[in-house]
């Protein structure tokens, strides 16, 4: 059971790994692992804006640490508790939620003459949720999942990364949307305060990700009884990249709420994070050579979970865009 009355002393990880989930995993069982999560109260996170960013950081991180297909639907769940409660709104007793926002390929959810239509990829959780955020346009709709009008296509999730995070398109088939289920104005869901601390909870996750790769490179090290020169530069360079990452994230907990400009840090968070995660990817295998590619299922799992999610970050054009905001505040970096 994972429980947060312990925080790390510093930083965001805890110094000893979590146990790992049993193999092997499903979509089913992860289910029934965030639901278990739930009833625990464990993903009862502190809100964003209130001052526990850290404490809401390192909870994801941990999640993130144990299994990246979890950690998803928790952070999904956990985001959209916060979207509501910034709205001023309260979650339905029980619901699992999620936040399915994704415009991909010119796909996306739309909202014509009060009804509900559209495609959106990369939903997780289409078949384990109770309920979704829907982003629609310009606007954000709370989805009920029970409604006929929501079908669901899991076979269009092929990726090996992520396998059990019962991901895939949905389609919505001119589901009535009543005045109660939209959430605040229009413009109002990626122009609220709280969406650059979620997109830094995210960035959380990879790092908890990061550091279960980590774990598992320093378990085979250990079970080999011997590293050689070449293998400890690969494991000193994950290393530092790893507390840099968490340096960075901290630094952004401590500041962002009252930041003039929180995308601007989310942004950077995210990138920073990703540079880690990438370093982490490719020194990891060369670490390690094939044995425990081809042995170590957790251990390859875990490699290719993270090669996905971390495609949450768009790669050039998100550090475009991050360029752009040091361009144009007109101010040294």
């Amino acid at each position: 059971m994972i429980t947060w009355e312990a925080r790390p002393a510093h930083g965001l990880l805890e110094t000893a790994p979590p146990k790992p989930l049993p193999l092997p995993r499903s979509t089913a069982s992860i289910g029934g692992d965030l639901r278990t999560l739930y009833a625990a109260g464990a993903l009862d996170l502190p809100q964003p804006g209130t001052g526990g960013l850290v404490g809401r950081w390192a909870a994801l991180a941990a999640i993130g640490r144990i299994d990246l297909t979890l950690a998803r639907l928790a952070e999904g769940h956990t985001d959209a508790v916060a979207i509501l409660g910034e709205a001023g709104l309260t979650p339905v007793p029980g619901a699992l939620y999620g936040v399915w926002a994704a415009k991909s390929g010119g796909t996306g959810a739309v909202l014509e003459d009060g009804r509900l239509g559209g495609t959106v990829r990369f939903c997780s959780g289409l078949s384990l949720l109770d309920r979704a955020l829907v982003a629609a346009g310009d606007r954000l709709v709370d989805v009920d999942l029970t409604d006929p009008g929501v079908q669901r296509h899991p076979d269009t999730w092929q990726a090996v990364g992520m396998d059990a995070s019962d991901s895939g398109d949905v389609v919505f088939d001119g589901i009535l949307v009543s005045a109660d289920s939209l959430i605040g104005p229009p413009d109002w869901y990626i122009g609220r305060p709280g969406f650059a601390l979620g997109g830094g909870g995210v960035a959380a996750v990879w790092l908890g990700g990061a550091a279960g790769v980590v774990d598992g490179v320093l378990a085979y090290l250990r079970e080999t009884g011997r590293a050689d020169d070449h293998q400890l530069a690969h494991l000193g360079a994950m290393h530092a990249a790893l507390r840099s990452a968490e340096t960075l994230l901290l630094h952004a907990a401590g500041t962002i709420e009252q930041a003039a400009d929180p995308w601007h840090v989310a942004s950077t968070c995210r990138a920073g994070v990703e540079h880690a995660v990438r370093e982490i990817l490719d020194h990891a295998p060369r670490l390690t050579g094939a044995s425990p590619l081809g042995r170590d299922r957790r251990f390859a799992q875990r490699l290719a979970d993270l090669g996905v999610y971390v495609r949450q970050h768009h790669a050039e054009r998100d550090l475009a865009a991050l360029g752009r905001q040091v361009l144009d505040a007109g101010e040294g970096v």
